[in-house]
């Protein structure tokens, strides 16, 4: 998946994985996954996306600051 910002693009094929969370098993509607990005150029984001009865039923980016990023990765 592909987010373009004024200033800056997320890739989620090019960028490296941080961390990767799963609620739930494939094909649960209530099950979900997030998983926190980096880009070659040190940009954080957060690519969220589930099954119709989870709280991420369609495809998103969120982008992150380092700050957030790492206080996420700590609680998850």
């Amino acid at each position: 998946m592909v987010k373009t910002t004024k200033t800056k693009t997320y890739n989620t094929e090019t960028a490296t994985v941080v961390k990767k969370v799963t609620s739930g098993v494939y094909g649960d509607p209530a099950g979900y996954e997030e998983t926190m990005f980096i880009t070659p150029e040190g940009d954080y984001f957060l690519y969220t996306y589930g099954g119709e009865a989870s709280a991420y039923k369609t495809e998103k980016i969120t982008a992150y600051t380092k700050a957030k990023a790492e206080e996420w990765i700590k609680k998850n």
